[in-house]
């Protein structure tokens, strides 16, 4: 199945927690404006939020999730949920039961998976505001619910790949259950490693693991190059033949400091080579990545997401546990006025030939 539009996404996972916290938005004009609808002007079409099962200081449960869902309905953008099974982080070093699932044995935790998984589509559904597609994890190369779920190091055996594809397999099969016509996806990070990524999606294909499409996250100071980025992607096309998004990238638009805040990107060591942290390298950037995933063999390229562009420094003490290191790789400045790279992507949304020649 290749999707008939191609996803210009944003995940905007912390906005709400960001607004009730005192942030605001601003277009080029210097205007006050919904974030969601300065995304919209600059060519956004998906909103993609991850879901955590208990997080504590409660912003990006169920809850929220439902309520942010009405508002990215309202404004007529596909939706991507993605759910962490977890109640914080689901990442590469992180994938840690949720607490109330900490005691399940292993057929206790699928059938958690399962019943979870279930209730929360269909409540978004009874609301009106149906995912139009589902991550099953996040950037579980290294597996999920460990250790149930683990795969790596030690547990890099036929037995705990059967146990990750049951996993994956029980939130699959719930969400063809209660949104049939959503798209399932399956999440890694490996967007600039063509080896790791052919192999993660083979042993998946090999234990009849269902999904439609393939998400990879890729950011440059942890995943390579564009050129490796562009080799997973044409790999993936020939290998899998399933439609492939980019559901995480950023870059940064400034490298200066500012105080009380430890950014995860600092030093010129950590970019791209030709393109600089400044707003024009920075909307450079996102163009061009755009561009590649959209030139992906067989017209399998099927979108791209920002992750987390509106996270402004609204707060100086992130007390709920995720201090804020990300508002140099924004597309909204420290006072929430937009970057021009927000608008930058539009000529690759209405033709890939009319974007950058770069490359």
């Amino acid at each position: 199945m290749v999707p008939d539009s191609f996803d210009i996404g944003m995940d905007v996972s912390f906005l709400d927690e960001i607004e009730s916290e005192g942030g605001r938005f601003y277009g080029e004009d210097g205007a006050e404006a919904d974030a969601l609808e300065l995304l919209r002007r600059g060519g956004t079409n998906a909103i993609r939020l991850r879901i955590w099962n208990d997080p504590p200081g409660g912003y990006c449960n169920l809850e929220r999730t439902l309520e942010m869902a009405k508002r990215i309905k309202a404004h007529g953008f596909r939706f991507l949920l993605d759910f962490h099974y977890s109640d914080r982080w689901a990442d590469p070093a992180h994938q840690h039961k949720p607490k109330a699932w900490e005691k399940l044995d292993y057929e206790e935790l699928k059938e958690a998976v399962r019943e979870y998984t279930y209730r929360v589509l269909v409540m978004l559904a009874a609301q009106g505001t149906p995912p139009d597609a589902v991550q099953i994890g996040n950037e579980i190369t290294p597996g999920m619910l460990w250790d149930d779920g683990k795969v790596d190091g030690e547990f890099d055996t036929d037995e705990q790949w059967a146990k990750l594809a049951g996993l994956a397999s029980a939130g699959v099969a719930a969400a063809r259950e209660a949104i049939p016509e959503a798209e399932v996806m399956i999440h890694i990070d490996r967007g600039g490693d063509w080896a790791s990524s052919e192999r993660f999606f083979t042993r998946f294909e090999r234990l009849g693991v269902d999904y439609d499409g393939i998400g990879l996250s890729y950011y440059p100071w942890w995943h390579g190059t564009l050129a490796d980025l562009r080799e997973t992607l044409h790999g993936l096309a020939a290998r899998f033949g399933k439609p492939i998004y980019v559901v995480e990238t950023a870059y940064p638009w400034t490298l200066a400091k500012r105080d009380g805040h430890a950014f995860i990107v600092t030093g010129e060591e950590q970019l791209h080579e030709g393109y600089e942290a400044t707003l024009a390298g920075q909307a450079r950037y996102w163009r061009d990545v755009a561009e590649i995933v959209r030139r992906t063999p067989g017209g399998l390229g099927a979108g791209i997401y920002w992750w987390e562009p509106a996270w402004i420094p609204s707060k100086p003490d992130w007390s709920v546990g995720h201090p804020n290191n990300w508002s140099n790789l924004t597309l909204f400045d420290w006072d929430g006025k937009e970057l021009p790279a927000l608008k930058a992507i539009r000529p690759v949304a209405a033709a890939p030939e009319a974007a950058s020649e770069s490359l």
